[in-house]
């Protein structure tokens, strides 16, 4: 437990080589009967795993998710309950729409239709750490349209993915459709996915992660086209190096508070969490209540940091001791390349992984904080001309190769405007007056483009067209009985 590192919340089995074969036998044993099973029945099944995660199973999700990934009660019942809960019920609704979606159009005496099967083989599901509704979601995109799936879960969120899967199982989810595969980081991880690319029956990734462990994946699929009976689909969220802008014209409480949750929530461990943050001088340098840089710190050293199981503590643990050495370690850079440390960049490891909410101030735009992704409750500050915007606008642009979140305050809508153009490719989610976290099943589809992801956009209708293949079905009720054209007949 990341709040408590001397206690275990589960033991699990690492899988082996020969195990993941096993495993993909046996789901492909019971594809067949799976995708035979009428929409209705499927979509039954997560239904009721919706209302279980609901009801019956709330309180253990979610502390299975407070206990083993160090969220605090209020993160754990947004994702592991409420999300989790309407991925599948909006997927239900979305691949009820998306099978409607039939051609408009029909010639005298002949039936179109387009028929959406799933894909030939097995998709691998290879799940994160930090939200227990993005693993379910990872195997019930695909398994809700037909497909069977290898689910190999982060170490740090077996236990909770473990829940998961019991729960659609008591949903009436067939033995079998959904292989749980987990495993220890390392060359264990490599072996098992290594052998599940390796099969030629491989039809897709469904990935959320770092981008240099996507790009590895991508590459080895790529190494073994020649394998395969049928092209991957690959789809992949991955990291993140997300940015605030504030105009001289922002509300400067909404965008300082903003920045506190964007960067602070979930301590920082978010793929769309604020990393990078862009002040004008004349609110940074601002007196008395004004001050963007007063209201900052004020705010950000009231910030109580606890363990989940107290429930009054905005902050919690991070997730591992590889975490809080990395992030530390990330302050200890920016201090050396001359940033300077305006709160935190401390840590407390004596019974839990707690890196105290830090705030780094540079004078260097590009320097080593501003570019890497850490992935922990690190926030850099960069204080810009007022004259400037539109030159930091294309700053912002250029500065990472991420385009995950984005967000920008301002109360002057052509500035808004000019920023939503300058910056159009630099996120796949943008949010106005808003922090560049939170995003909402079928409101806001979440992921991001050029290394962030493949931008499918989880919470939509899109994410499941990935995994099926679509027929299209001709039938023709008087065919012809002569080769001839009219033009050809004499007479």
């Amino acid at each position: 437990m990341p709040h408590a590192h001397a206690n275990e919340l589960c033991t699990f089995g690492t899988t082996s080589p020969a195990q993941v074969d096993e495993a993909i036998e046996h789901a492909l044993s019971v594809k067949a009967k799976w995708e035979a099973m009428p929409f209705s029945d499927r979509a039954a099944i997560f239904l009721k795993a919706a209302d279980l995660i609901s009801t019956k199973y709330r309180a253990q999700i979610c502390a299975a998710t407070m206990l083993g990934q160090g969220k605090n009660a209020w993160q754990a019942e947004i994702d592991a309950a409420a999300e989790l809960a309407d991925f599948f019920r909006f997927g239900v609704a979305q691949v009820e729409a998306m099978y409607a979606q039939q051609p408009t159009e029909n010639s005298p005496g002949v039936w179109n239709r387009v028929e959406y099967r799933a894909l030939e083989g097995f998709v691998l599901a290879v799940s994160p750490f930090n939200f227990t509704a993005i693993g379910g979601n990872l195997v019930g995109v695909p398994a809700l349209v037909g497909n069977v799936t290898l689910w190999k879960p982060a170490p740090s969120a077996t236990y909770a993915s473990w829940l998961i899967l019991e729960i659609l199982h008591e949903a009436g989810l067939p033995k079998g459709v959904i292989q749980f595969l987990p495993c220890p980081n390392g060359q264990e991880t490599v072996d098992l996915v290594d052998r599940a690319i390796g099969h030629r029956l491989f039809a897709g990734l469904h990935f959320t992660g770092s981008t240099s462990v996507f790009k590895s994946l991508w590459k080895s699929i790529g190494a073994n086209l020649d394998k395969y009976l049928s092209y991957p689909r690959l789809v992949g969220e991955t990291g993140g190096k997300n940015f605030q802008l504030v105009h001289p014209s922002a509300d400067v409480r909404a965008a300082a508070i903003g920045a506190i949750r964007g960067a602070f929530e979930y301590q920082g461990q978010k793929c769309s969490a604020l990393s990078r943050l862009y002040v004008p001088k004349s609110l940074w340098e601002a007196q008395g209540e004004d001050s963007f840089k007063t209201i900052l710190l004020d705010e950000v050293n009231k910030i109580s940091q606890g363990p989940p199981t107290e429930f009054g503590h905005f902050m919690g643990p991070v997730i591992s001791r590889f975490s809080y050495d990395k992030i530390l370690g990330y302050a200890d850079k920016a201090k050396a390349a001359g940033g300077e440390i305006l709160a935190g960049g401390v840590g407390d490891d004596s019974i839990g992984f707690y890196v105290k909410p830090t705030i780094v101030l540079t004078k260097d735009p590009k320097s080593v904080t501003m570019v890497e992704e850490i992935f922990g409750p690190l926030l850099t500050v960069y204080v810009y001309e007022d004259a400037k915007f539109e030159e930091t606008c294309t700053l912002i642009d250029a500065t990472t190769t991420y385009a995950l979140t984005g967000c920008i305050f301002s109360q002057d809508r052509e500035a808004i405007v000019r920023a939503d153009q300058l910056l159009k490719n630099s996120s796949g989610m943008f949010y106005i007056n808003d922090k560049s976290t939170g995003a909402v099943v079928g409101q806001q589809p979440f992921s991001g483009g050029r290394a962030s992801g493949t931008n499918d956009k989880a919470g939509s209708v899109a994410i499941y067209s990935r995994f099926v293949q679509a027929r299209t079905v001709k039938e023709n009720f008087n065919p012809p009985t002569e080769y001839a054209y009219p033009s050809n007949l004499q007479g």
